[in-house]
């Protein structure tokens, strides 16, 4: 397989493409198929996945549980925290229920979902607590901006911040004007959370629009697979889309292997410009 990874801190390098598990555990009928697409892309090496207590209102962590049963050293697990649960008691409550649901007694990395009215700094506070009960391996946030990632870094034990998970796809490219060099600067790697826009309505019109499609068909893949191989394309950026089939989970692990030309991200540009000034991020 090629060599398109990302390394977390301390991790042993991983497929820059992953799994979400956003919308499982929603309908039961699909519980079958979800646990089997998770554990189909484990063997296809991406053995990342990422869950939230949100989802489903865990739910989705349940999925996840079932599907990494008797893997769970094959797999870097990821969940993330509500902004209300982010500080303090709540903070270690709510990791320890999410684990009870994943069926493990450690996270690999434990992510703040939003900024909320805890601080910063009561946030690293906590994760920093969970790390030395052996509850998580380390700690990232989710759809922080540049400047909330300046206030971060100011704050004592902040730096030791491993990822941010923030919206990124060709039609979302706000990031690329400040917030992605600031991480890559930083290697700090960044999780491309609806690489295919798949929770918003751009979802149709990406994959339909011309140019990606004459690209696809130039390569013989689908238009989705373009759109990973997109998001892909930078350093240290890692794609999570959901797959809920194991279909689609084989092709998300054959985009790993495309390599976009020159020529084909220009035309991607032109369709697509990357904004030229700072734009709000973000965040569905």
């Amino acid at each position: 397989m090629t060599e398109k990874r990302v390394q977390f801190a301390d991790s042993q390098p991983l497929a820059a493409i992953g799994q979400g598990s956003w919308y499982m555990g929603e309908n039961p009928r699909q519980r079958q198929n979800e646990v089997a697409a998770l554990r189909a892309g484990i063997d296809l090496g991406l053995t990342l996945i990422d869950t939230a207590e949100m989802y489903a209102d865990g739910g989705a962590e349940v999925v996840v549980g079932e599907a990494i049963m008797g893997r769970r050293d094959e797999v870097f697990l990821v969940s993330k925290v509500y902004p209300w649960n982010a500080g303090g008691q709540k903070a270690i409550a709510a990791c320890e229920a999410s684990l009870r649901r994943l069926g493990t007694d450690y996270l690999d990395l434990y992510l703040l979902h939003w900024r909320g009215n805890y601080s910063l700094a009561e946030t690293v506070e906590a994760m920093e607590t969970l790390i030395r009960q052996g509850k998580i391996r380390r700690w990232g946030v989710s759809n922080l901006d540049y400047s909330d990632m300046q206030q971060l870094w100011r704050v004592e034990g902040g730096q030791a911040c491993a990822t941010n998970q923030v919206l990124y796809h060709l039609a979302s490219r706000g990031i690329e004007f400040d917030l992605l060099p600031w991480c890559q600067q930083h290697a700090l790697p960044v999780m491309a959370y609806c690489p295919l826009a798949q929770a918003g309505r751009l979802r149709d019109g990406l994959l339909e629009n011309a140019t990606v499609r004459e690209i696809a068909h130039g390569h013989g893949v689908s238009a989705a697979q373009v759109l990973l191989a997109w998001v892909i394309r930078h350093q240290g950026v890692m794609a999570i889309p959901k797959a809920a089939s194991v279909a689609h989970v084989k092709e998300n692990a054959a985009a790993l292997e495309l390599t976009l030309s020159e020529d084909e991200l220009n035309r991607l540009d032109h369709a697509f410009p990357a904004p030229g000034h700072k734009t709000p991020l973000d965040v569905v």
